[in-house]
């Protein structure tokens, strides 16, 4: 592929690791309905200002309020989700303009224009079914993996030094065990924030109130209701969703070490011994982090940085994959 298409990709790639941040700045700031409507806010196509503006929002939205900061928040993420959008599809044309592109570049660039409409469609429903904690934990895992795919796309777009790779199925094996694993973990954490279960877990390791664990409660889902705005599942099972993440986090951390410590054995070479100790150096980071903001009390751009971290912490185990299943064959 040419230098402009790797660039366009990385580009991209960038860009999707923006929007991934903002969406989950728009979520811990409770700007998820900051505006009641999709794709614009109170029928504009910016946040609604000036006095015939609001008028007319209190027409079209009896009884809803406008929040200025919290509609500016959501309609930035809109903004670069949808420049996001048109890149990728411009990517896809590119890949089917270009002959040198290879089946994996085309194929890989038809799937995200694909999810980039179905997140579009979950970005949609998330304000129109009122944070429903099912689709916002759906919007969230897109978000990943779209960010996960335009890295692959990319990591396969450019000129890869020629490592040889010693060829050992179990180390493959391995790592989809491990990279299954985060994604579980990744999931939990969305489906914890989707609920706004935080807060209902305090103290360290466990729950201050750990006696109210009910492994039952976790498969409850969120009875029918007119907002799913601050979470309406009981304390008991918010409190459950938090302790199984936190539980599952000490797996995904075993989990991760461990394949490092079998990467770092298996594979001699020492040109990809960064790319095998990464995921070790993040996760004993990730789980640093997730006690620090439980010890002062979830501040908001701590909370925030964890969320960011997961997103790197997938990449950095995307990116073994490349090694051990793409790198090697080209």
């Amino acid at each position: 592929m040419t230098q402009g298409f790797r660039r366009l990709v990385f580009m991209s790639a960038l860009l999707a690791a923006l929007v991934v941040t903002l969406g989950a700045y728009t979520r811990l700031s409770n700007a998820g309905l900051g505006c009641p409507d999709w794709p614009g806010c109170y029928g504009f196509l910016t946040v609604p200002n000036e006095s015939h503006e609001l008028m007319s929002a209190q027409q079209k939205f009896p009884g809803a309020e406008v929040h200025q900061k919290k509609a500016w928040i959501e309609m930035i993420h809109r903004y670069f989700a949808g420049s996001l959008g048109l890149i990728v599809a411009a990517i896809f044309f590119m890949a089917l303009r270009h002959s040198s592109a290879n089946k994996n570049i085309k194929g890989l660039s038809g799937l995200l224009v694909v999810l980039i409409i179905f997140q579009a469609m979950l970005g949609m429903w998330t304000v129109t079914m009122n944070l429903q904690p099912l689709v916002v934990m759906g919007h969230l895992l897109g978000g990943f993996t779209v960010l996960s795919l335009l890295t692959l796309l990319w990591l396969k777009a450019r000129q890869p030094a020629a490592v040889p790779i010693v060829q050992v199925t179990s180390l493959r094996l391995l790592t989809l065990a491990v990279l299954s694993i985060l994604i579980l973990q990744i999931a939990l954490g969305g489906w914890l924030a989707a609920n706004y279960a935080a807060p209902h877990c305090r103290g360290l390791p466990l729950c201050e109130n750990g006696e109210l664990f009910s492994l039952s409660s976790l498969f409850q889902l969120p009875h029918s209701s007119a907002s799913y705005e601050f979470g309406v599942l009981p304390f008991e099972t918010r409190l459950s969703i938090h302790l199984v993440h936190r539980i599952w986090a000490m797996v995904t951390l075993c989990a991760i070490l461990l394949l490092s410590w079998r990467l770092y054995r298996g594979i001699p070479d020492k040109r990809v011994r960064p790319v095998i100790m990464l995921p070790a150096i993040l996760v004993l980071c990730q789980v640093l982090l997730g006690g620090a903001i439980v010890h002062w009390q979830f501040p908001l751009l701590l909370t925030l940085f964890h969320n960011v971290m997961a997103a790197l912490l997938l990449l950095s185990i995307v990116r073994v994959c490349y090694l051990l299943f793409y790198q090697s064959k080209e």
